[in-house]
């Protein structure tokens, strides 16, 4: 499986060789450094975790450092769970250049947070009637149930918190790859706000 940490930097459009224009998301992939390899007998599982991105030493804890040693002031962690774990060693650097044009990739990030809305930003929810003598219920939510009910039920679509979740887009194509530059042309969108966390995994 391939894999790679990325910088999201924004939307764009790129054309084709008959002059097709396709949107694409740009983002900043790698260089990512494996800090560890997870194993059976120790771990209880096989998996590579990598670092990515830099920070100031003082905002690492003594223990991080410890176990980062000197292989760099890394701002984010993560694993990748590989049946292949012994493929790779700690201190590998992985870059952009392991995916190629035309490869299929899903892409995680967390979404862009939109703070406390109502049912009909939430939900879609058409709200109330726009006549026959309403007057402040045009967004408003309606009855929840009558009868003897005395609580809210499970599962209840109401008003509440939206975005600021992790959301996973698969099947999307990779379009370009500037390994020397780091650049990565997605084809669609790729959640999250410009300078978000991406995780990009092939096969």
């Amino acid at each position: 499986m391939k894999f790679i940490l990325a910088k999201k930097i924004g939307m764009t459009q790129l054309f084709d060789g008959e002059g097709n224009a396709h949107p694409v998301t740009l983002v900043s992939a790698g260089p990512v450094v494996v800090t560890q390899i997870k194993e059976p007998a120790r771990d209880g599982y096989k998996a590579v975790q990598i670092g990515f991105g830099v920070r100031h030493k003082k905002n690492i804890s003594k223990p991080e450092q410890g176990h980062l040693k000197d292989r760099g002031n890394f701002r984010y962690l993560k694993e990748f769970r590989l049946s292949d774990s012994e493929s790779y060693a700690v201190g590998d650097t992985i870059d952009a250049s392991v995916f190629a044009e035309g490869d299929s990739v899903e892409v995680s990030a967390v979404s862009k947070g939109k703070g406390f809305q109502g049912v009909v930003a939430r939900h879609g929810f058409h709200g109330g009637p726009r006549s026959h003598g309403q007057k402040h219920s045009e967004r408003e939510p309606g009855s929840i149930g009558g009868g003897l009910r005395t609580r809210v039920p499970k599962g209840m679509r109401m008003a509440g918190r939206v975005g600021g979740n992790t959301v996973t887009v698969k099947n999307l194509r990779v379009l370009k790859v500037e390994p020397e530059t780091r650049l990565m042309m997605i084809e669609g969108a790729v959640p999250g706000r410009r300078g978000a966390l991406v995780t990009i995994r092939g096969h």
